[in-house]
């Protein structure tokens, strides 16, 4: 009678085991599914902060370089006694 107790204790035991580690399976399962969404999130958002600055800086450089231009125009209009417009021209 003893023997059967413990045979039936350490069923339950395992069958215990068995279905707490199917539900770690499950819960880490879920947590993965879970990271690999957020770290793809984070990657789409991270992509599109770097598109916005690369576009950012192509319009300060195109800027920067028409102010360039006009000033460069305006430097040769004063010394060759023409106006910007025909500086710009030559």
């Amino acid at each position: 009678m003893r023997k059967i107790i413990l045979a039936a204790a350490a069923a339950g035991a395992a069958l215990t085991l068995a279905a707490c580690s199917e539900k770690t399976e499950d819960a880490a399962a879920t947590t993965a599914d879970s990271a690999l969404a957020d770290t793809t999130a984070n990657a789409e958002a991270a992509g599109e902060a770097v598109d916005a600055a690369a576009d950012s800086a192509a319009a300060t450089a195109t800027e920067a370089a028409a102010e360039t231009a006009d000033a460069a125009a305006a430097a040769e209009a004063e010394v060759q006694d023409e106006t910007v417009e025909e500086a710009k021209a030559d």
